[in-house]
């Protein structure tokens, strides 16, 4: 038996953890848990003694929580305390193990942030986890979305800190902009427990958050949106074949020209109406209400696609922003200026102790390995899986599938077995919810619009008769326990709406049903007119249906798989060429940051203007005193600092979108990306000084310091946060073939 596991070892979970050390020190600890359990007061863990220290934090979770936790749960708590990533099936316990682990790690002395998907797991998992934090001299706290300022202060001081990836990424770069010490709030880094570690490590990577600055309202990009409504894909314009760009063939440019009085769209002087239309085209191409954004309260609200919920404060960066608004009629917001951005990989970076969890962290073992130096420890359930999973059902088209998908939901609720089903975006789930009522069974749609209820929708997902439409429900991290009486019906039944772009999501998918040993099913419901078929495998030919619709042969299996594998690709190649595209840029920002630190919690403005300006300096230290004199020194330099760093990524920004155009010469875009990037950070710091000093010679300073908005030192009124959803080096040479065939005939 011990040979044939450590061959299961080899074969199923290459370069992964062995776990045997840990399940030896599981086991003492079990039979240290008498003695423990007959203390009437628990000693502080010891964290030198493992077994020791899992005997007590068991105790104590049995006690403060009424969860004695498995041996496997504490084995994965040991696997965190090493710095792995643990793989733990769904409903195996994962927040109680890396609550154990964030016990272990305060005692040792860290500050700990335990990183989520989203706001509810945060505020879910530090109230539920409190008592047991509590009980062992630990303190906590949570960070969401809302939450002010005094209350993200407040969180940070705990010994463990509950937050949304997201949030302290802004955190992060909100922290990069004060002027006073004490506005600080985010503390140096400790340790990052990572929930869902492979939704935040890996899918959130490609995502770069980004921080701007509001400057004036909006120009108004109505007549734009009008035109491009007009025009018609596959004659006017075409959309490539990822589906990440749009652009106008020769028929939609003569069009365009004419509808605008016959200009020359491509000549210097209309280049902002080139843009203006572009960005009109994009909205109305390839961004769709319901599936990328919502429009609530007036307002557009876009959706996080991998969480399936609204991205509170967050927006496009501006010229989108207003096309979308201008495609719903809506007025125009604030525009503004990049002031500062950081990718998931450079926040994480930041943290000495990296560690995680997740239910499908074998499948990117590779990636958490090249991009994070993780390893992956695979915890075993507690009772092994009894789910049964059905092969994948295709159809030829979508109708096809949803009136099959429909009826055999019907079935299923006719016997009182609660039916799941996951769809991929929000009008899909509000359009099988109407199906569904048409057919006479009352269902809970959990989507963006209603993420709030997810809770009390999640509590009655398994109650016998039960029938719920989720989005995303593969990110969304929350068990799903059965009624009475659910288990002899089979259990929860699990239906996917589609195929995920990541095998991992329908695998996370699936494991919503048959936890902790249930009973449950799944299968999936497929449509070769899915976006994910005619995105990734459009030159397939799909085999014929049969007259029910679906489609038998099993090459249809074959295309959808492959569909997923190319997803999956391209998706890898995305999250690589956003780390090569910013790994220079981190170093850069991290040139800015150790002026900037120097600055803000030092003198070195000061001296640095003492040294360039000594006549000046000399004159106002006797005029307004020293103290006074310093703290204006660190505001100019701090604001020039800033407002350079911005010029410079303003610039990349614009080097980035037409550096393709480098492989007409025959050069590497990413090559030349980098020289043209080096070339321009070399005059940044120089240029800083340049203009401090001109400020702090020309500015009036009196003893109540320096008139900001007479210096022109004036800081955005207001900041908002956005992710660009966008490949910067991804593989371009058809579409910019195709861009200069339709500049050629110029």
């Amino acid at each position: 038996m011990a040979i044939r596991r450590m061959i299961r070892r080899l074969l199923d979970r290459p370069g992964g953890v062995d776990i045997r050390p840990y399940e030896k020190v599981v086991a003492e600890a079990g039979r240290r848990e008498e003695r423990v359990r007959a203390m009437a007061e628990l000693p502080e863990p010891p964290i030198g003694d493992l077994a020791e220290f899992c005997a007590v934090v068991r105790e104590a979770a049995r006690r403060t929580l009424g969860l004695r936790p498995y041996d496997v749960q504490l084995v994965g708590t040991l696997a965190l305390l090493d710095g792995h990533v643990a793989e733990m099936a769904t409903g195996e316990g994962k927040t109680l193990s890396g609550a154990l682990a964030a016990v272990g790690y305060a005692l040792r002395g860290h500050r700990v942030h335990v990183i989520s998907v989203n706001d509810y797991l945060a505020r879910r998992d530090a109230e539920w986890m409190g008592p047991l934090y509590q009980a062992l001299g630990v303190s906590v706290g949570w960070i969401g979305q809302t939450s002010t300022r005094e209350e993200r202060q407040a969180a940070y001081r705990a010994d463990v800190t509950y937050a949304p990836v997201s949030e302290i990424g802004f955190d992060v770069l909100r922290d990069r902009l004060v002027t006073d010490p004490e506005d600080v709030i985010v503390p140096e880094p400790g340790v990052a427990i990572v929930d869902e570690a492979d939704s935040v490590l890996v899918d959130e990577a490609r995502v770069p958050l980004v921080l701007a600055g509001a400057s004036e309202r909006g120009a108004a990009v109505s007549e734009a949106a009008a035109l491009v409504r007009r025009l018609v894909k596959g004659y006017h314009y075409e959309i490539d074949e990822e589906g990440r760009n749009v652009f106008l063939t020769p028929k939609g440019i003569d069009a365009v020209e004419a509808a605008l009085g016959g200009i020359d769209l491509f000549a210097d002087e209309n280049a902002d109406r080139l843009t203006e239309i572009n960005l009109a085209l994009h909205a109305h191409a390839l961004l769709v209400r319901d599936v990328d954004y919502i429009v609530r309260d007036g307002r557009v609200q876009l959706i996080n696609t991998s969480r399936g919920r609204v991205a509170l404060l967050q927006r496009w960066p501006d010229g989108l922003q207003a096309a979308v608004e201008a495609k719903e009629s809506l007025p125009p917001s604030e525009t503004g200026r990049i002031l500062d951005s950081i990718t998931v990989q450079g926040l994480i970076g930041r943290y000495p102790r990296v560690c995680g969890m997740t239910g499908t962290a074998v499948a990117v073992g590779e990636q958490l390995r090249e991009f994070y130096d993780l390893q992956v420890a695979v915890v075993p359930p507690n009772v092994p899986c009894v789910r049964a999973d059905e092969p994948d059902r295709i159809y030829a088209t979508v109708t096809d599938k949803e009136r099959a998908l429909v009826a055999e939901v019907a079935a299923a609720h006719a016997t009182g077995r609660p039916v799941l089903i996951g769809t991929l975006d929000v009008a899909e789930s509000e359009r099988l919810a109407q199906r569904l009522a048409a057919e006479g069974i009352d269902c809970v749609v959990l989507n963006a619009k209603n993420d709030a209820e997810e809770a009390e929708i999640i509590a009655r997902a398994g109650q016998k008769g039960a029938v719920t439409v989720s989005t995303q429900m593969a990110g969304r991290g929350t068990d799903i326990r059965l009624g009475e009486g659910v288990a002899e019906v089979g259990g929860l039944y699990v239906i996917g709406s589609g195929r995920h772009p990541s095998s991992r999501l329908d695998d996370q998918l699936r494991g919503r049903a048959g936890r902790q040993g249930d009973p449950g099913g799944s299968v999936f419901f497929v449509s070769l007119e899915d976006e994910l078929i005619t995105r990734y495998a459009p030159d397939e030919t799909p085999p014929p249906p049969d007259d029910d619709g679906m489609v038998r042969h099993p090459h249809a299996r074959y295309i959808v798989g492959h569909a997923q594998r190319v997803a999956e690709g391209a998706h890898l190649e995305l999250h690589r060429n956003t780390w090569r595209y910013t790994r220079l840029l981190e170093l850069q920002r991290a040139q800015v940051l150790e002026k900037r630190e120097k600055v803000l919690h030092g003198d070195a403005g000061a001296e640095s203007l003492a040294a360039t300006a000594p006549e000046r300096y000399a004159e106002l230290r006797e005029r307004v005193g020293e103290e006074v004199l310093r703290k204006v020194c660190r505001q100019i330099v701090l604001h020039h600092l800033d407002e350079c760093w911005s010029d410079h990524l303003a610039f990349l920004e614009d080097l980035r979108e037409g550096i393709h155009l480098r492989v007409l010469g025959r050069q590497n875009p990413l090559d030349e990306f980098h020289k043209e990037s080096v070339r321009a950070f070399g005059n940044l710091l120089d240029e800083v000084a340049r203009r401090s000093v001109a400020t702090f010679e020309e500015s009036e300073i009196t003893e109540d310091g320096i008139d900001l908005e007479a210096a022109g030192l004036l800081r955005p009124s207001a900041t908002w946060t956005y992710l660009v959803q966008e490949n910067p080096f991804g593989s371009e040479w058809d579409r910019i073939t195709r861009r200069l065939s339709g500049r050629g005939r110029r």
